[in-house]
């Protein structure tokens, strides 16, 4: 009896040995969940550590995104937000924060500072409620430069408050050749020039994340030289507005894949995709939307959508109507909301999964990573 028992131990032990060896092998889990033309990024490491980058829109639409931040979390096996990063003070992008921060715990909280952008509602969170969520947990203040301690991780700030990278990342600092044919915008004086934006690597593997940085902060962060290198994986960004988006950015990434997170009417104009679309070494893009804006003039095939619109999507883009309150508003999507999920390996690989119809395409490593 007692040699049966030792059998058990050891057969159970066997068993046990290569599932602890298959932790060590992991991918880092990127989920760009949809929540309306918002912005909610939940990265989770191979030993667990989650950072989620914004916390999707507030008001009525609070509940509804953080469901769906929610689910992306369970379909991770996360119990905590780790590190959640504030990209900037807009509704869409801080909105769903105090919910969020009511069904799961915050460990620590990074932002760019004070809002720049006078706006009541904004103003009300920033006193009366986000100290109350950041006095439970640790609050940083990032700026150009720093790293977010995430094990596994290279998480740099490339960019904070208005002000960017100085320093080139390892490995990049050449001459970026689109900034000879460079126009400059008008100044953004809002919060999406404050934008809090990170580069972060995973082995070989490259992903980036600029929140809503605006044109002109681009060219400052990539002219004359190229301060952050080639990334496989590029989430779009401003929701794939032309107001963002530029050559001296995009087509120095050379990402592999870019992922939009935009909405039904928010992002995905014609000037965005040609550039987006024309960058060097682009092999797909993957949208959380059709887009009106673009039509299906400008637009992705539609295993690469995971929201698609049940309405039909006229071929040619759309006029954005007129801003201000006379104005329809956006078309809503409050049904079951998919994310397009990223998988990579440390090695550089990396699969893309569209959650609505299980398509996923595996991208090999770069023999050059």
């Amino acid at each position: 009896m007692r040699a049966s028992l030792m059998l058990l131990l050891a057969l159970a032990l066997a068993a046990a040995f290569p599932v602890a060896q298959t932790r060590t092998a992991k991918t880092l889990d990127v989920y760009v969940t949809d929540v309306e033309g918002g912005n909610a990024t939940l990265f989770v490491t191979p030993s667990g550590e989650s950072v989620l980058i914004d916390a999707g829109n507030g008001g009525a639409a609070a509940a509804r995104d953080v469901d769906r931040i929610m689910a992306a979390a369970n379909d991770a096996a996360v119990k905590q937000i780790d590190h959640l990063i504030v990209t900037h003070w807009h509704g869409d992008h801080f909105g769903g924060l105090a919910e969020l921060a009511g069904r799961i715990p915050i460990r620590n909280f990074y932002d760019h500072g004070a809002n720049v952008q006078p706006n009541a509602a904004t103003d009300e969170f920033l006193q009366k409620v986000y100290p109350g969520l950041t006095g439970k947990a640790k609050h940083t203040v990032v700026k150009p430069g720093d790293k977010i301690p995430v094990a596994g991780l290279d998480w740099r700030v490339v960019a904070a408050g208005g002000g960017g990278l100085k320093t080139p990342l390892p490995g990049a600092g050449r001459p970026n050749p689109t900034c000879a044919s460079y126009k400059t915008q008008d100044p953004d004086a809002t919060e999406n020039a404050q934008s809090v934006s990170s580069f972060i690597t995973f082995g070989k593997f490259r992903i980036v994340h600029m929140g809503d940085l605006t044109w002109n902060k681009e060219f400052e962060l990539m002219c004359p030289v190229d301060r952050l290198g080639a990334a496989e994986v590029f989430v779009v960004s401003h929701h794939g507005q032309p107001i963002s988006n530029s050559p001296v950015l995009v087509h120095a990434l050379r990402p592999r894949v870019a992922i939009m997170n935009n909405g039904l009417r928010k992002g995905g104009q014609p000037d965005a995709m040609k550039i987006l679309l024309s960058s060097p070494g682009l092999e797909d893009l993957w949208q959380l939307h059709f887009s009106y804006l673009g039509g299906q003039e400008y637009t992705a095939p539609g295993m690469f959508i995971a929201n698609p619109e049940e309405a039909s999507v006229p071929v040619a883009p759309m006029t954005p109507p007129q801003p201000g309150a006379g104005g329809p508003p956006p078309p809503q999507h409050n049904g079951t909301a998919y994310w397009i999920k990223v998988s990579a390996q440390s090695d550089g690989a990396f699969t893309v999964t569209n959650s609505r119809n299980g398509f996923s395409k595996t991208y090999r490593a770069r023999a050059t990573s």
